[in-house]
């Protein structure tokens, strides 16, 4: 659905983005992740079609995004981090507006889903930055795009709106649609997206699923353990392949490198002591501790 080809963008002497490549299937949600500067909204406003590329090639449903922005416009929902909406424009106004450019009725049902529909009448200015961006976000999907592009689509939102937000993104996927998903939430690009790309310094440094790209490099897997009795609490004790150890809240705390042989020996023991075992949880790193590791090294992994 989307193709990158050796992608390249400047601003002068500027280089923002440095020949990356990649591509997303229909029906994807794929995370496009990176520090502030990294490249990411660069190569957002080209695939939609705002700035023109200065190198390599890009198409979006095998459309050109310059020389064909018009097509583009239809098939695609955008969501901005600047709704660039006018003050005085109400949620109604705004729903009707964009549904005639797209040739579709007007669709009330999503400011109603969106808690927007006892402020249809109220004017943009007037609204709170959540309500603010709920309004880009259903106007952004009123025309059921082929791709969606969000930018940072929940900051700002409270945890019902996340839920509902992210909700939606779902539903849009098992419609078919590909969804962009731009933010610096790693929570939220752990939880929502299929394959994440990893943009640092212009370039592109890792891509994979986040379960691949949590698997790799130094991050070690906590596991956390509570007993009965606490026969892991003695300062003497240790276990295979565990870097780390700490007791928190009744709770023995291991940082291994292996996950199976570590929780094996720690079972043997607690059995072995005619202990019991009342809580044992594993953690694995999450994608903000790989993110941080990638970003901080500064080299593709």
């Amino acid at each position: 659905m989307l193709e990158v080809k050796d992608f390249r963008k400047t601003y002068g002497s500027y280089v923002a983005v440095d020949g990356i490549s990649f591509d997303v299937k229909q029906g994807e949600i794929f995370g496009l992740l990176g520090p502030n500067g990294a490249g990411k909204t660069s190569t957002l406003e080209c695939l939609e079609g705002l700035r023109i590329p200065n190198g390599g090639s890009l198409r979006v449903a095998g459309i050109d995004p310059v020389s064909e922005s018009r097509k583009l416009r239809d098939l695609i929902g955008v969501q901005l981090q600047s709704a660039g909406l006018p003050e005085s424009i109400t949620p109604d106004e705004a729903m009707k507006f964009f549904c005639a450019y797209h040739n579709v009725a007007p669709r009330i049902d999503l400011l109603e889903r969106l808690g927007l529909l006892e402020k249809k009448n109220t004017q943009f200015y007037e609204l709170s930055a959540g309500q603010q961006r709920r309004l880009v976000l259903a106007l952004a999907v009123a025309h059921n795009p082929q791709v969606l592009f969000l930018d940072e689509p929940t900051a700002g939102l409270d945890v019902a709106t996340r839920v509902e937000l992210h909700s939606m993104m779902r539903e849009q996927q098992t419609a078919g649609t590909t969804i962009i998903l731009a933010t610096h939430d790693m929570a939220e690009a752990e939880q929502m997206s299929d394959r994440v790309a990893i943009l640092l310094k212009s370039k592109l440094v890792n891509i994979g699923t986040p379960m691949e790209i949590t698997a790799t490099g130094a991050g070690l897997t906590k596991i956390s353990v509570r007993t009965q009795t606490s026969s892991l609490s003695a300062a003497e004790i240790t276990f295979p392949a565990v870097n780390q150890y700490k007791l928190k809240d009744e709770y023995n705390i291991y940082f291994s490198t292996d996950i199976g042989e570590t929780v094996s020996a720690i079972i043997t023991h607690i059995d072995a002591k005619g202990d019991t075992l009342i809580d044992l949880r594993v953690e694995r790193p999450s994608l903000e501790d790989r993110f941080l590791e990638i970003t901080s090294s500064g080299i593709a992994q």
